[in-house]
């Protein structure tokens, strides 16, 4: 593969993707297990017997460290991107996540793993450097440039948090792109698409709704609407209050002082939420700490029932988003479904009596796998702005800002100049003068908001205009210019035109990283590449060697079993038990060795599994029909505040 390709990446709260364009279609890009989902979970290892610094560990083997030792491990941490410490004061509560005890207010929160202290833009960075290893393995060459999705309502600090993790993990970020944007794009590549579209977005951690217009390959969004703060995990964690309840009334114990034993358990309620959604009974059965077992069974009604408010708070912002588009439920052609959790019957049943769609004779898409739709269409964008592909030529998006921006005004109110909904890439401008004689001086308050006064939208950034030449109030005039580009970052600048004095900045959001943080991070992580390099070998080399020793487990339960020769089925076993003496061990080099030893004694037995699979395939069938299962098998200017002058 040529160097320089640009992959789409879908940074989720549960789970993460990474995709490309292979022809004219995206295809997600497994990991090294062979799954295409990675999850979002990080985890610090214990630290060496000879000391030194810990190993941190992305994804499914990241995961398993959840119940042995959670204390080590942050999942969701999407949730906290951009955040201040106040605002996730109710997420700790729900995980098990410690602050690092020397956070202060005002300051990039900092999770504690064990020894050692992250960021939530550190931890999403592990996350996408895992992406960008599978990609680079898939490719075969480096990946150094990617389109990341990101909410649809996420605000200026969250955005900022994700190009800083971007930055981390060694990746150019050439695109954000909204989330319900991304599943546009996806769906628009296999037929055309002419009218207007709903995205509705139930994920892990954050809930969008957006209103697309699609005509003639232009993609525009008309509102947007959500909740950052709303999804699956909040299903998650209802199962869990009341297992947690039950377990401590019927059996006397309390789980929350077993952080092990509450994960064990969130687990089991992820696994009856999932069984929910296709059977009409699903049962908590777990082992406690004292030896008891707790057995639950949840019938589908009692778990709609449950889940019933956590849904109804997606009715609002749909409401709210058609009357942003000026439209109402019956103008909506279409309603795609994304994120696991709309595979929920009662979330369907939702969409449809919100946009009318049986009465309509329509049922909304779900084609596409809900959660690979996202990074689907984040491989989509990185071909367009890669120019790589004839199919997304001509191909156009056009994007919204989720919130109105603008400046303090006199008396404290909010003088907005980029509205909420506006299509971005975005530039407004809108002109000020003073309201004190001889002001020389401007400190320029940045809010974002829907709110009328300034003390009740969110602080962006402050900055000054200086050298403004003494005049009577209201002579000068200050132009103050904002720009929004195609990221959703924010670009403020103030010129006082009489004298030409300018002042800008680029909005660095209030929970946003700064460049000197940012930049010791990239160094510490070039600091330890060497040590770091070798660590991430062998846990390849381990990971690889668990999945074909759990293949070979599995080989005498196949027919094709009893066809190998003695001495085949002998080579074989010889092949197993070597690789499962050096599995555990600190040399990668023999670890991959075993594992193409045994690779190579069990050729015969997985060429033996094919034809067997082929032979059912198309036995009594056609050859069309036989290729399908196949196939299936495979694969006038405002007046400035006074307390704004020094």
């Amino acid at each position: 593969m040529a160097e320089g390709r640009v992959v789409g990446i879908d940074l989720g709260t549960t789970n993460s993707l990474v995709a490309y364009m292979q022809g004219d279609a995206p295809v997600v890009i497994p990991g090294v297990d062979g799954s295409n989902l990675v999850p979002s979970v990080v985890a610090l290892d214990p630290v060496p017997a000879g000391g030194g610094r810990p190993t941190v560990t992305v994804g499914n083997t990241a995961r398993k460290a959840l119940i042995e030792t959670p204390e080590r491990v942050i999942y969701s941490v999407k949730r906290l991107m951009g955040r201040g410490l106040q605002e996730i004061q109710d997420e700790l509560k729900l995980f098990p996540f410690r602050l690092a005890e020397d956070v202060e207010t005002g300051e990039v929160p900092r999770i504690r793993l064990g020894e050692l202290k992250f960021t939530p833009p550190e931890i999403s960075a592990y996350i996408l450097r895992q992406l960008k290893r599978n990609a680079e393995r898939f490719f075969g060459a480096p990946v150094t440039q990617a389109v990341i999705t990101v909410p649809a309502y996420f605000n200026d600090a969250q955005r900022q948090a994700t190009k800083d993790a971007g930055r981390m993990a060694g990746l150019e970020v050439l695109r954000l792109v909204n989330e319900p944007t991304a599943a546009a794009l996806a769906y628009g590549l296999d037929r055309e698409k002419v009218g207007t579209i709903a995205v509705y977005d139930l994920g892990g951690g954050t809930f969008d709704i957006s209103i697309l217009k699609l005509r003639d390959g232009i993609f525009e969004v008309q509102s947007t609407n959500g909740d950052t703060h709303l999804g699956g995990d909040d299903i998650d964690n209802l199962l869990l209050a009341i297992a947690l309840d039950e377990i401590h009334a019927e059996h006397g114990v309390d789980l929350r002082v077993h952080p092990g034993a509450v994960q064990a358990l969130r687990k089991a309620a992820i696994d009856v939420k999932i069984s929910l959604s296709t059977e009409p009974v699903a049962r908590f059965d777990i082992e406690l700490p004292n030896g008891d077992r707790y057995q639950r069974e949840i019938p589908r009604a009692v778990f709609e029932l449950l889940i019933e408010p956590v849904l109804a708070r997606t009715a609002g912002p749909c409401k709210q988003a058609l009357t942003d588009a000026g439209i109402t439920p019956e103008q909506i052609d279409e309603v795609v479904l994304v994120g696991g959790s709309t595979r929920i019957p009662a979330v369907r049943q939702l969409v449809d009596d919100l946009f009318h769609l049986k009465a309509r004779g329509k049922r909304p898409h779900i084609e596409l796998n809900p959660d690979e739709v996202v990074a689907l269409g984040a491989a989509v964008q990185a071909d367009i702005l890669a120019g790589a592909s004839k199919s997304t030529e001509e191909m156009l998006l056009l994007d919204v800002t989720p919130l109105s921006l603008g400046i303090e005004a006199l008396g404290g109110t909010v003088a907005r100049i980029i509205q909420r909904n506006s299509t971005i890439p975005a530039s407004a401008t809108e002109h000020f003068t003073t309201g004190v004689d001889g002001q020389t001086n401007v400190a320029i308050h940045v809010v974002q908001g829907e709110r009328e006064l300034a003390a009740d939208c969110r602080s962006l950034a402050r900055f000054d205009l200086r050298g403004i030449p003494p005049m009577s109030a209201g002579l000068p005039r200050i132009e103050v210019k904002f720009l929004i580009d195609a990221d959703g970052i924010l670009h403020v600048s103030a010129r006082e035109q009489r004298s030409g004095q300018v002042a800008q900045i680029e909005v660095k959001a209030t929970y946003g990283l700064t460049d000197e943080q940012v930049e010791s991070m990239i160094l510490d992580s070039f600091d330890h590449a060497e040590e770091d390099f070798a660590k991430r070998l062998l846990i390849e080399a381990r990971n690889e060697a668990e999945t074909i020793l759990a293949a070979v487990e599995r080989a005498p339960e196949s027919p094709a079993w009893n066809q190998l020769r003695g001495e085949e089925q002998e080579a074989i076993a010889a092949a197993r038990n070597r690789l499962a003496s050096v599995k555990q061990g600190e040399d990668a080099a023999a670890i991959r060795d075993a594992t193409l030893a045994l690779d190579q004694a069990t050729r015969r037995f997985a060429e033996l599994m094919m034809e067997a699979a082929v032979t059912s395939a198309i036995r009594g069938k056609t050859m069309e029909a036989a290729g399908v299962d196949l196939g299936e098998a495979v694969t006038a200017p405002h007046a400035m505040a006074p307390a704004e002058f020094k």
